[in-house]
């Protein structure tokens, strides 16, 4: 188990709201819409710092920030995703760009009898059942961070053959928008939440690490992730697979030409914890010319 300590108090992060970022609010300048799955939202700041183009952020979770576009409610010069399948699934998107991958950690509040009992316990499923620990996630139906905890649950169950596990852990009252998840250590509403190992780090909370066969983070388990899944309400299926992020330019003027060419790159994305392979940026689709990874 890998602990991470806190060192100083979480930045309260908003509602997903529309986010300005590095002088974004400047009169006069023209500015790159920019939609991103929540847990971007606070490495959006590096990738601001990084290029030159103003960036206009706003921030949700990527089942919804798809469906905005697809229904005709936004229309971003640059559309990041938490993943690549949603481009596809909701969007019939031409193109994208996979730029990092991440995995499931268990981050937990030291500062609860709650957090220190999911701290201290042998198996970090133990203690998520007990009704002195409360639990955190996000809405599956809005979010891949949502649907990915079920995955996590499940899968460690078929490892246990414990059938018993996600209804006894999963509940309604635990759902919260994946900007505002980590939020509710702040106040004490929970004491423990499934997150991305980089909402972990970027915040300096502590976490669990899970076993790389539920972690959605090992290319290696890449078969035993593909047996769980999840239908959103629409009816398409989300699948298990190992957890990536994808991007795509919907605009072809030159300021979002360059802030694109910046996001590709993947640096603003390192230090907020994120993993960016050798092999990233992996185009997909029918790529523009001189896009080509």
């Amino acid at each position: 188990m890998t602990v991470w300590h806190r060192r100083d108090v979480l930045r309260l992060l908003g509602s997903g709201a529309a986010v300005g970022v590095a002088g974004c609010g400047a009169v006069g300048r023209s500015r790159v819409r920019t939609l991103v799955a929540g847990s971007l939202q606070a490495a959006c700041k590096s990738l601001q710092r990084a290029t030159g183009p103003q960036l206009a952020v706003e921030a949700h979770g990527s089942v919804h920030a798809a469906r905005l576009v697809a229904d005709g409610k936004r229309d971003p010069h640059v559309l990041a995703l938490a993943d690549p399948e949603l481009f596809e699934r909701l969007l019939s998107t031409p193109w994208y760009a996979v730029v990092a991958s991440n995995e499931l950690v268990l981050a937990y509040n030291p500062e609860t009898p709650g957090g220190r009992l999911v701290a201290e316990a042998e198996s970090w499923t133990a203690p998520l059942g007990r009704a002195d620990v409360s639990l955190g996630r996000t809405d599956p139906d809005l979010d891949p961070l949502g649907y990915r905890t079920i995955f996590a649950l499940e899968l460690a169950a078929r490892g246990r053959d414990d059938p018993d596990l996600v209804d006894e852990v999963l509940s309604p009252d635990q759902r919260y928008p994946e900007t505002q998840l980590l939020a509710q250590f702040e106040t004490g509403s929970v004491d423990a939440a499934v997150v991305y190992r980089s909402m972990a780090i970027e915040r300096d909370y502590p976490f669990r690490e899970l076993p790389p066969a539920v972690n959605l983070g090992d290319p290696a388990h890449a078969d035993t992730y593909a047996d769980v899944q999840y239908e959103l309400p629409d009816g398409t299926v989300a699948r298990g697979a190992p957890i990536e992020y994808a991007a795509t330019r919907r605009a072809d003027d030159d300021e979002t030409k360059r802030a694109f060419e910046t996001l590709l790159a993947g640096e603003w994305l390192r230090d907020h914890g994120f993993v960016v392979h050798d092999q990233y940026p992996r185009m997909e689709g029918d790529v523009p010319n001189g896009l080509r990874g």
